[in-house]
């Protein structure tokens, strides 16, 4: 009796083996007859041995033949194109296969043609069935091959004896023939796009292979990892005083595998990789006309691979420090220095090896790394963070969830900026790209959830404006003034209050934090939550203030006229710095942006003289900064009116007083009854000259001059005063008087007093020049220089001229 061979170790045997060995070999008895039921077992595999190979013989057999009929089909159609060009050139010369001529047969040559484009279309048609049968069996031997190889695969998992290398020489043939088959479907979805039942058919049965055998290659690599040592132990990453030197020092498992190892990692890469591209190209072909570049982009698998069991790892020690959030930040960003380096430079030239289009090995890394913190924030943090605001508002009692909140947004935008400036230094400008900066951003939470945006923005501006209240309370921030005050596009002296220049400081540090946001529409929501509110807050207590001040003395007292004042400088400061502001590519990106964003108008877009909006001189604080200046105009032209009001009160007798142009005043350079009114004007000019910033004193003074030469043209020149030689000289005497008092702003103050000092130039004229004025018009004026009177008034002033000798 033959001797038998043992039976190999229960676990190098599948589960299906020891389930049948266990059904058919249960009891001593049927053990017994082992031997027989070998035999048994020989024979039906001997059986299945030989209907195996028959049918081999008869596939090859009907492979041939066709590859036979196909090619006589193939020779007949050649002949057949080749008669049709010879009949088609012979049509084209006018010549009949009777040897007659086209022209003189007539309908004979008429209908031969008409059969001949029929039976061409004809053979087109069969053409067309050939190719498509051609290229439809072709595809199904592809994709038969391809289950054949995924199936072999899958086989592997059963059959523990079988050897990986050929398991991983299925794979690759497996994802060569996908390539394959990706190129045929992309050729028949541009030369013919009316086959797509052929291409959906196609896709479906790729697609479950594809479900099949990506996971297989994935949990073929993380079985790979596993072997390597990989994740490695986080007790070798350097310690938290390391510098960068010692750090690329840190042992990396990949760099210190064996060369048999090594091959096969790489391998198992590029299969990762090559089956990433593939289903790329697959994703460009079925979203033609699609928003693409959305659904194409994914993270790179095998790298993905060695992020998730070292984030796994971490998560551990993650769990311990959510109270201490600073620890968490600290670990992941070690890990991402200490390896970026030394996976960069031996995974990146396997990706160009695969030719996996616009991949770093770097930014990957990097990314990858940070959405599994943003992952662990968005999970675990967060949420608990929340749970504390939550009990605080329901309890009302003061906690530190919210101190802990924006603690942990310092700690996020402080990670963010050494992420980036690591990803910076591998020559990659976040500046052109808002999608790599989420990807590398923590704060990029905050684009799933925009419940969250608005919490922190509410949480910041509570704080903002906590801290704002001392300051403007304080009076004295009010009293003094910021020390060399230069902006970069003005160096005027704004004599603006200390408040305002906590509530810019208080803003800028809001700005700062909201350029942290790795997207335009995050920051211009941040800014328009908090930012806005805040000006908003220092506008109304400038104008509280104003508005006290005029309702307690109607501005009529020197220290009402300084708190409007300083309220005004406070106002032209901020304006300047937002105008400043707004020439910032950051804000100009917001305006833009809003303007993308939404189809109607906004509030707040200027316009041109057509009416058309001018998107490009918008931002964000546009109303803000339309309100400043609305408010110093409003506030300038109140203290003028101020100062008029009384100016008009003290000089009332003067401009009353019609016979006192009939002769001089002996003695006097000067009108008494003006004297009172010139010094209210100095004295009153002088406190605000003193309290007001010098472009804000400028529109006072020249509003003042104006409402005084109104005052005097009307309450003096068109009067039906009469005015003698002596009036005139008084009348001119007093002019310039005035016009002394304003020249200490001006070279030449009578400019902005026309009517006045044109008044007094007709006045001047001799009795002849007022004659020929009398009768020349509105030519003589002008010629003249006598502009900013009308000939009526000019008539009115002259037949009030007395001449006497």
């Amino acid at each position: 009796m033959e001797q038998l061979q043992t039976l190999p170790p229960p676990s190098h045997l599948s589960h299906s083996a020891l389930s049948f060995l266990d059904h058919k070999l249960h009891t001593a008895t049927v053990l017994a007859e082992s031997p027989n039921f070998v035999a048994e077992l020989q024979t039906q595999c001997s059986e299945l041995d030989r209907a195996l190979a028959e049918l081999t013989r008869r596939l090859g057999a009907g492979l041939a033949a066709y590859a036979s009929f196909s090619g006589e089909i193939h020779s007949l159609f050649v002949g057949v194109n080749s008669k049709l060009n010879e009949l088609s050139a012979t049509c084209s010369s006018g010549i009949v296969p009777d040897g007659g001529r086209g022209e003189g047969e007539g309908k004979g040559g008429k209908g031969f043609r008409e059969e001949l484009a029929t039976l061409a279309k004809e053979v087109a048609r069969l053409e067309t069935v050939r190719v498509y049968a051609e290229t439809a069996l072709k595809l199904d031997t592809l994709v038969g091959d391809i289950e054949d190889a995924v199936s072999y695969t899958m086989s592997k998992n059963i059959r523990k004896h079988s050897s990986d290398e050929n398991s991983g020489d299925m794979r690759l043939f497996a994802i060569k023939t996908l390539k394959m088959t990706e190129e045929i479907l992309t050729s028949i979805t541009k030369m013919h796009p009316q086959w797509r039942h052929l291409v959906s058919a196609v896709d479906h049965r790729v697609d479950r292979a594809l479900a099949i055998l990506r996971p297989q290659a994935i949990a073929d690599h993380r079985s790979l990892l596993a072997l390597l040592g990989w994740p490695p132990a986080l007790s070798v990453i350097a310690s938290p005083h390391s510098d960068a030197r010692s750090a690329n020092q840190v042992l990396n498992p990949l760099q210190s595998m064996q060369a048999d190892h090594k091959l096969k990692y790489s391998e198992n890469f590029l299969a990762l990789c090559n089956l990433q591209e593939l289903q790329r190209k697959r994703k460009s072909r079925q979203l033609v006309g699609h928003d693409r570049e959305v659904a194409l982009r994914q993270p790179l698998w095998a790298i993905e691979e060695l992020v998730n069991p070292l984030s796994l790892a971490s998560q551990k020690h993650f769990s311990k420090w959510v109270d201490k959030p600073e620890f968490i930040f600290t670990l992941v960003f070690k890990i991402t220095r200490d390896y970026v380096d030394s996976l960069d430079e031996m995974l990146q030239p396997l990706v160009d090896e695969a030719k996996v289009v616009g991949y770093s090995c770097r930014e990957e890394w990097i990314s990858a790394m940070v959405t599994s913190l943003c992952t662990y924030l968005a999970k675990e943090v967060f949420p608990s963070y929340i749970t504390q605001l939550d009990e605080e508002s329901v309890t009302g009692v003061q906690s530190s969830a919210r101190i802990s909140w924006l603690h942990l947004i310092d700690l996020m935008i402080a990670f963010d900026k050494r992420i980036i400036s690591m990803v910076e230094h591998s020559g990659i400008l976040l500046s052109l790209d808002d999608d790599i900066l989420q990807r590398v951003s923590s704060l990029s939470v905050f684009c799933d959830r925009p419940d969250w945006l608005n919490l922190w923005a509410e949480i910041e501006l509570g704080d903002a404006l906590d801290k704002l209240k001392p300051d403007t309370e304080n009076e004295s921030n009010w009293k003094k003034k910021i020390e060399s005050v230069v902006l970069s596009t003005c160096t005027d002296d704004h004599k603006s209050p200390l408040v305002s220049s906590a509530f810019v400081r208080r803003l800028a540090s809001i700005v700062e934090r909201c350029r942290s946001l790795p997207s335009v529409t995050l920051r211009s929501k941040f800014l328009r939550l908090v930012g806005v509110p805040i000006i908003r807050k220092f506008f109304d207590s400038i104008l509280l203030r104003c508005q006290e001040a005029e309702g307690l003395t109607a501005l009529t007292d020197n220290d009402a006229l300084v708190k409007v004042a300083i309220s005004i400088n406070a106002a032209r400061y901020f304006e300047s710095v937002l105008k400043e502001w707004s020439e910032e590519v950051f804000f100009l990106e917001m305006g833009v942006n809003e303007d993308d964003n939404n189809g109607e108008l906004p509030s707040n877009t200027n316009r041109d003289r057509d009416g058309l909006p001018e998107s490009s001189n918008r931002i964000i604080f546009d109303d803000e900064i339309k309100k400043m200046e609305e408010f110093r105009t409003e506030w300038v032209e109140k203290i003028a009116v101020v100062i008029l009001r009384g100016f008009d009160a003290r000089s009332r007798e003067y401009l009353k007083n019609k016979k006192q142009w009939q002769k001089s005043e002996e003695g006097w350079t000067v009108s008494k009854t003006l004297i009172e009114a010139l010094d209210h004007l100095q004295g009153r000019m002088l406190v605000v000259e003193e309290g007001l910033n010098s472009r804000d004193f400028v529109a006072v003074w020249r509003g003042l001059a104006a409402g005084i030469d109104r005052l005097i043209f009307n309450g003096i020149l068109l009067s039906n005063a009469k005015f003698h030689n002596g009036g005139v000289e008084r009348f001119a005497s007093d002019l310039d008087v005035l016009f002394g008092v304003f020249g200490a702003w001006c070279l030449r103050p009578e400019g902005f007093f026309p009517k006045s000092n044109e008044g007094l130039k007709l006045l001047k004229m001799d009795e002849k020049r007022v004659q020929e004025c009398m009768t020349g018009g509105k030519r003589w004026l002008k010629d003249n220089g006598i502009r900013h009177l009308s000939v009526s008034e000019a008539e009115k002033i002259l037949k009030n001229r007395v001449f006497t000798s």
